[in-house]
């Protein structure tokens, strides 16, 4: 099962994020595994066809995401998932 873990802003907007383990093969069915807990996350997350939207960010095992559109980059079962939105400004 994949441990997930979430930037800090994120819980402003869902109140009580916190690190979960999920069970789940993918990022997209991470993300639709997250929906459970949180409902509206997958919504903030992605895009409306499903693809990452571009101020999120998603590292598995260190490493970014490669599949951005299709979210079919594979957790092995011990993941370390961190959730982290892009912060702008100036």
């Amino acid at each position: 099962m994949a441990v997930v873990r979430f930037t800090s802003h994120l819980a402003k907007f869902f109140p009580g994020l916190g690190e979960l383990v999920v069970d789940a093969g993918t990022v997209a069915e991470l993300i639709q595994r997250l929906e459970d807990h949180y409902p509206g996350i997958s919504a903030y997350l992605t895009e409306d066809h499903g693809g990452l939207r571009k101020h999120v960010n998603i590292f598995v095992d260190q490493m970014l995401i490669q599949d951005r559109k299709q979210l079919s980059d594979r957790l092995s079962s011990n993941a370390e998932v961190h959730i982290l939105q892009a912060l702008s400004g100036g």
